[in-house]
């Protein structure tokens, strides 16, 4: 028993130095001749401002997959929803089709999906509605051909508001769910 005690504690530390050493590869390389910090045409409305720092880092940025026809459905990072409900609007099935294409086409690509609600209702509801929302566009997503492992839906509730008003404008505003690229965004030039 005394032996066993005495060889865990050196496997333990040695495991958590190596652990702690790991390297990671780049999730994606930049090529050359590409500026990253050009403009693009990223609609950053309606985004969190984390967000929206991130749907302008063209980082390993993918033009496969973005055409003409979807460029400003992609260039769109954010579907709303009426209160009190997660389903999805007519409008936006153009712009889940259009980053469903590019996810498909860039199997490295990973999307976080955040759900967020108004202020109206208890933290706790508002924490499933988000989540139900996040996992509408999450299922419509995989239904039209994404891995489930590219996608991550997360709920905020009404915890990270994007308009801090007190009126219907702003809630409308804030009864969200924004599409965030970690990995490989679209190149929309």
């Amino acid at each position: 028993m005394k032996s066993i005690q005495y060889l865990a504690l050196p496997l333990l530390a040695a495991s958590l130095v190596m652990t702690g050493c790991a390297s990671r590869k780049p999730a994606a390389t930049v090529e050359s001749g590409t500026n990253p910090n050009s403009a693009t045409t990223v609609n950053t409305s309606g985004l969190s401002e984390d967000a929206a720092l991130n749907a302008q880092n063209l980082n390993g940025a993918s033009s496969k997959g973005v055409t003409e026809a979807n460029k400003a459905f992609l260039a769109k990072r954010v579907v709303h929803f009426d209160y009190d409900s997660s389903d999805l609007s007519n409008d936006d099935y153009q712009t889940l089709q259009a980053h469903a294409q590019f996810l498909i086409a860039n199997a490295n690509s990973k999307v976080a999906l955040t759900g967020h609600t108004d202020e109206r209702g208890t933290r706790e509801y508002n924490m499933a509605l988000g989540e139900r929302r996040a996992k509408a566009v999450e299922s419509y997503l995989i239904t039209n051909g994404v891995k489930a492992n590219q996608l991550e839906a997360v709920s905020y509730g009404k915890e990270m508001p994007i308009n801090t008003g007190h009126d219907e404008a702003a809630w409308k505003e804030n009864r969200r769910v924004e599409i965030n690229y970690e990995a490989v965004p679209p190149l929309l030039k």
